[in-house]
């Protein structure tokens, strides 16, 4: 059975990522003779080609993608053994050595929904300590994979639930949050189409694995940025309708007719054995 070190995925997935073997030793901080030779053990190891090299630079065969695409998986999955066993030993935080449990939600997202829960939640004897864990609009699954977060509050179709157990707490439909003095918050209703496009009022950009989408938008960290810009009449978000929660006076939610209706899903990895986990997915679905 071939085995594969933790140490050389990591030398391959950064060579991978540069498709440079300078840039790659710089990240690492080593040597690149010790890089290219360590990838060249790996490739006679596993009896493939993974990387192809000339003159003109460096790229991924068949089996080096692969490789990087499982390689990640593989190091986020141990990344995450460890985060989760320093918690439930209580190993990374000062007190003693009560459980806790790490939830991931979209900020600004679930705002009522939240607020139940974590009061019924509490009011078990049983209950572990939750920390609460505001995310951008799709690092939840992420969050949950590289062990970050234990259990988290996901949102299809924005939110991929794959190699997840999860249960549907709520639908809802989404809204256009628009400064309270644009013409367009007059309106009883918009499109979507109505809001893509707004000359002087761009959609605000959210990061998506680690880079912001193109276009003119103002690029958001943090749900009090955005909230700040739409009140200055700078961008315009949509969001699910319980978004309303944090709505400024300055805002306006518009209801989106044709926009597609937004279902939280409590989500956590499919291997857990929590005993509080599952306590606390047993007071989402009474929820």
């Amino acid at each position: 059975m071939e085995m594969l070190e933790t140490r050389e995925l990591r030398y391959f997935i950064t060579v991978a990522e540069e498709l440079h073997f300078g840039r790659a030793a710089q990240r690492l901080g080593m040597a690149q003779p010790p890089l290219s030779r360590a990838i060249q053990q790996l490739e006679r190891r596993l009896g493939v080609c993974l990387l192809r090299r000339n003159r003109r630079g460096v790229w991924l065969t068949d089996a080096g993608e692969m490789l990087l695409h499982e390689g990640r998986a593989a190091l986020d999955a141990t990344t995450a053994a460890a985060r989760r066993t320093r918690r439930a030993a209580g190993a990374d935080r000062p007190g003693g050595p009560r459980s806790r449990l790490v939830l991931a939600v979209k900020a600004g997202a679930s705002h009522e929904l939240l607020h139940k829960l974590l009061d019924a939640y509490a009011a078990d004897p049983d209950a572990a300590e939750i920390e609460v864990l505001p995310s951008g609009t799709c690092e939840q699954e992420a969050m949950l994979r590289d062990g970050r977060a234990d259990v988290a509050l996901m949102h299809a179709p924005f939110n991929s639930l794959a190699g997840f157990d999860s249960e549907e707490l709520t639908t809802e439909g989404q809204i256009a949050i628009l400064p309270a003095g644009h013409p367009l918050a007059a309106h009883s209703t918009l499109a979507l189409d109505d809001v893509r496009d707004i000359p002087g009022l761009p959609l605000a950009r959210w990061p998506r694995n680690g880079t912001y989408p193109p276009g003119p938008g103002p690029e958001i960290h943090d749900l009090t940025q955005l909230a700040q810009l739409i009140a200055l009449g700078r961008t315009v978000a949509v969001f699910p309708d319980s978004a309303r929660a944090w709505l400024w006076a300055e805002h306006t939610a518009v209801p989106l007719t044709d926009a597609p209706p937004v279902v939280t899903h409590i989500a956590w990895p499919a291997h857990s054995r929590s005993l509080a986990l599952a306590g606390l997915v047993r007071t989402a679905t009474r929820l």
